[in-house]
């Protein structure tokens, strides 16, 4: 649907965007994920014909956006993280002033705001000033205006941003119905919103792709990561003892608590012991009459790869990047 190859942008010696190739399939919402500065506005801006790449080519539905830009953007929505929107309008005036500067005429211009309004919810403030919208009802507006034509696919840039959490779970739920008829790009830096929504994940960092994946598949990148967590009721040189006597425990590290409980991190020898090594733990415990009073296995999380991924380490090679 979206091929991307070898996408380059430099502004004079600065290189915003260094070689980037990936493509976008139909039907998923993906995640574009990077620190600031990482190229992630610059790549987006280029997808949807803003900007001019330096090189390297991007093919839209088999339109190329350089060859062919009319094609390809009739196929592209863009929510920028500012949404461009006109205060002094009604809501509906705006839309129907999107539609027309897209090439919709007629009738049918009135009747595909009338179905989008519907669509995200904002038949209640249609006849209200923008400028008296709040927060939330604005991000449905921008929203809005990129629906309009019907684009195959939607790319958002940080649509949550600046959002309390009630209205980002306003946004996450038209998101999500988005997905229905869209592919739907996802920039954000809010990476719990990002793993909850997507089913694909692309992580830039310094304009370069340092991986790519689902992310359940992200999440189990860095094998070090895994571990198991318990907590545990007795003296520290007990549960040494006791850990120590455990094939395979591999690392131990114990932190003792204000209720002079420990919590106890074993990190095995070998990842695919990880069921039966609780089961040992919990047996050797026991027969130690040590209380063990919760045990849980605690893999990597988004946000730990993310930092691995963008501030040094790279997933270092394999099908991931």
């Amino acid at each position: 649907m979206i091929e991307v190859r070898h996408l380059t942008k430099k502004y004079g010696r600065h290189t915003a965007v260094d070689d980037l190739t990936f493509s976008i399939d139909k039907g998923k919402i993906y995640g574009f994920l990077g620190p600031n500065g990482a190229g992630k506005s610059t790549t987006m801006n280029m997808i949807t014909g803003y900007l001019a790449a330096t090189e390297g080519s991007i093919v839209i539905d088999g339109a190329d956006i350089l060859k062919e830009p009319e094609k390809a953007k009739k196929s592209v929505g863009y929510l920028p993280e500012i949404p461009p929107l006109y205060n002094e309008m009604t809501v509906r005036e705006y839309l129907m002033l999107a539609a027309g500067l897209k090439g919709i005429r007629g009738d049918e211009r009135s009747v595909q705001v009338d179905v989008i309004i519907s669509r995200v919810n904002l038949k209640e403030v249609a006849e209200r000033l923008i400028v008296n919208l709040s927060k939330g009802y604005r991000q449905r507006v921008g929203l809005a205006q990129a629906m309009i034509g019907f684009p195959e696919t939607i790319i958002l840039d940080e649509p949550m941003v600046g959002m309390d959490p009630g209205q980002i779970i306003e946004i996450r739920k038209l998101i999500k119905s988005l997905a229905k008829n869209h592919t739907v790009i996802l920039s954000s830096h809010i990476l719990a919103e990002v793993r909850e929504l997507c089913d694909y994940i692309l992580i830039i960092s310094n304009g370069r792709l340092v991986a790519e994946d689902t992310p359940e598949n992200l999440e189990n990148l860095f094998d070090e990561n895994d571990r198991i967590i318990l907590e545990a009721k007795g003296s520290a040189d007990d549960i040494r003892r006791v850990l120590g006597e455990i094939p395979g425990s591999g690392e131990c590290r114990l932190v003792k608590r204000e209720d002079g409980l420990f919590t106890v991190e074993v990190r095995p020898e070998c990842e695919d012991d990880m069921d039966d090594m609780r089961e040992r733990i919990f047996f050797a415990f026991a027969g130690k009459k040590i209380p063990v009073l919760s045990m849980m296995r605690k893999k990597s999380t988004l946000e730990e790869v993310y930092l691995k991924l963008t501030q040094g380490g790279g997933a270092g090679g394999g099908s991931h990047i």
